[in-house]
């Protein structure tokens, strides 16, 4: 007659402790594996009460020749020359200028002659911080114009 081996309670119970207590340390491992990181903790952007808005061209305008004068409106903001110091101000940067997704210009004042070619654009005017970056939320103003 063949033997039979039975496993008792204790015998299961402490095969189900050893597994949880297993996976238990397989999870504490993978948790302070995953939890540690050399990564710099990502500054904090400035705020800014400022408003920016696209005078001239206006929406819809067509405009002619190879030259464009922009006109912005800079509220609540005052434009600085461009620093990487900190800390930063609130309501103190720059002008960049995106024609159709491209950085054309950093104004450092709210007019300026900017070149332009025949067709569709969408003239964008973000006010940044002096440091390039942007504010949070960010301060855009956009219009769309056509060019001949």
């Amino acid at each position: 007659m063949p033997l039979r081996f039975h496993r008792s309670a204790p015998v299961r119970s402490s095969v189900t402790f050893l597994f949880v207590a297993l996976v238990a340390i397989v999870l504490a491992f993978l948790g302070a594996a995953c939890g540690s990181s050399t990564a710099k903790p990502v500054a904090q952007r400035p705020s800014t009460t400022a408003t920016v808005e696209i005078v001239s061209p206006t929406g819809g305008q067509t405009v002619t020749g190879s030259t464009l004068h922009v006109v912005l409106r800079l509220t609540g903001g005052t434009i600085v020359p461009t620093s990487t110091t900190t800390p930063l101000g609130s309501n103190e940067g720059h002008i960049h200028l995106i024609d159709n997704g491209s950085v054309i210009s950093m104004a450092f004042g709210t007019e300026q002659d900017i070149p332009i070619t025949p067709g569709s654009h969408i003239l964008q005017a973000e006010f940044v911080a002096s440091d390039h970056l942007p504010f949070s939320p960010r301060v855009v103003a956009s219009v769309h114009f056509t060019a001949q």
